[in-house]
């Protein structure tokens, strides 16, 4: 968690920004970071980074694009130098708030001072450069921020679509009976009510085109409650149309990752290809139904595979060393949740190194 004095700088930097941009993981958590910034500073403009793991350098061009005069980078483990160059060259402030642990054998700390140092005008909030292991989602961060009561429920989708179950959970379940019930973890909390549902319709709407995604985020900066998400209306129509078209193809996915569950073995690998990328979110189902097993789900598109991983060892760990001496491998996250990106041609190198870490 951010201390007073940080929480009271980040305000200070949302006060300041008249025309902030906001770049944000293409995820949950990064969305609910997003809103929460952006309806406390009731200005700015959002970008769904794609990039992984870093925020690229081709994604400075926005700022002129959008006439920015602040940036805020929220929920991304890296920046990449090009962008922050760029950034500094337009004499533009960058805050980064982020939750990742991006390097524990040299220390967070020594890497964001240097980055500091360098670039007079990035601002790094991020309870992990104490060198913890992991801190809570940066959409929690963001409402302890702007401490406001009305995007609990914002906060909340985010928080327990990274796995994490915040102390205003029992709140938010008084406030929506109907859409939470007993739950007990982040991930049941996701797969079994009404609300979880919620959140996936809206992962699967930042699976769209460009001008749907700024259509969903302009209908979320005013939405009052995850039931103006339900609704079925002009507002949300693109939204349900998009979650119907992905979820066929997410069950029929789901379905033969299942049947590979089913296998003896402490490994469930399934990897695919096709349109867009689904791992990350069949991932988390997976390791939702077999939570005895590390969870690897791989998808394949042209030259590299995106794979996302899930485990109650320590996958991070185990990925980051999977990837050793291949190259054009990269990979990162969080201890029981991580991401790699491996050259096709590799990707076979890459489970068998992560089946002889396993046993």
């Amino acid at each position: 968690m951010l201390s007073a004095a940080q929480s009271e700088k980040m305000v200070e930097h949302l006060e300041k920004a008249q025309n902030p941009l906001f770049f944000f993981d293409n995820d949950i958590d990064g969305l609910a970071s997003f809103l929460i910034l952006r309806r406390y500073a009731n200005r700015g403009k959002g970008v769904a980074i794609k990039s992984f793991p870093e925020l690229d350098a081709s994604y400075a061009r926005k700022i002129n694009e959008l006439n920015a005069d602040y940036v805020f980078v929220l929920d991304k483990p890296r920046i990449d130098e090009g962008f922050l160059k760029e950034a500094l060259r337009m004499n533009i402030p960058v805050v980064w708030l982020d939750h990742h642990n991006i390097d524990n054998d040299h220390g967070n700390e020594k890497i964001y001072e240097a980055l500091e140092k360098a670039y007079e005008n990035l601002y790094i909030y991020n309870p992990a450069r104490d060198n913890i292991e992991q801190s809570e989602p940066v959409s929690y961060l963001a409402y302890k921020v702007t401490k406001r009561k009305e995007d609990m429920w914002v906060s909340m989708m985010g928080c327990i679509s990274d796995g994490f179950m915040p102390e205003f959970a029992g709140e938010f379940k008084k406030q929506y009976p109907d859409l939470w019930g007993d739950v007990k973890t982040a991930f049941q909390g996701i797969y079994g009510t009404e609300f979880g549902r919620i959140i996936i319709m809206l992962s699967f709407a930042l699976k769209d085109r460009t001008s749907e995604v700024v259509k969903t985020l302009k209908f979320l900066i005013n939405a009052k409650s995850p039931y103006d998400i339900r609704e079925e209306n002009n507002n949300t129509y693109h939204i349900i149309n998009r979650y119907e078209q992905i979820n066929k193809k997410y069950q029929v996915l789901l379905g033969k990752a299942k049947i590979i569950g089913q296998e003896h073995s402490n490994l469930l690998y399934f990897q695919y290809g096709g349109d867009f990328s689904l791992s990350a979110d069949i991932a988390n189902e997976l390791f939702y139904r077999f939570p005895g097993k590390v969870i690897v789900v791989a998808y394949i598109k042209g030259t590299n595979a995106n794979v996302s991983l899930r485990g109650n060892i320590d996958i991070r760990k185990l990925t980051l060393n999977a990837i050793k001496g291949i190259e054009g491998a990269t990979g990162g996250g969080h201890e029981h949740a991580c991401g790699a990106k491996i050259p096709v041609e590799e990707l076979l190198k890459f489970r068998n190194n992560l089946e002889k870490a396993i046993k």
